[in-house]
């Protein structure tokens, strides 16, 4: 991919994923859906209530040294950003929502230049 194309991917992904963040409480659910489908292997949907029966409160994605979770926990959303080595979280770091989106956006993008089949999963997060 060119770098032009990255930065677009970027911008699009950016866009994409801040769609309806200002309802959080609708934006969470179709955020975590979309990303669950494009990553099936690397995500994971946490859902509330008895027996994680309940509606969606967080969402999961492993993109290799870097993990980006969001949840929302007592009324609140946290947004993180953990560095991965080994199976250690090395650093975690709180980020704002559109910090959050910001850094995901752009370490997907980074990922859709250095390889095709993820380049053709993010394509299909942006449908």
């Amino acid at each position: 991919m060119e770098p032009t194309d990255n930065q677009q991917i970027f911008e699009m992904l950016a866009a994409s994923l801040r769609a309806n963040s200002g309802d959080i409480h609708s934006w969470l659910p179709v955020l975590s859906r979309k990303l669950a489908a494009a990553f099936p292997s690397r995500s994971q949907i946490f859902r509330g209530g008895f027996l994680g029966g309940g509606p969606v409160i967080g969402v999961m994605i492993d993109l290799d040294t870097w993990q980006f979770s969001i949840r929302e926990e007592h009324g609140r959303m946290n947004a993180e950003r953990s560095q991965i080595v080994r199976g250690v979280a090395l650093k975690t770091e709180r980020l704002s929502i559109d910090m959050w989106i910001e850094k995901l956006s752009l370490r997907l993008s980074e990922m859709a230049a250095e390889n095709e089949r993820e380049a053709n999963a993010i394509r299909a997060l942006l449908e």
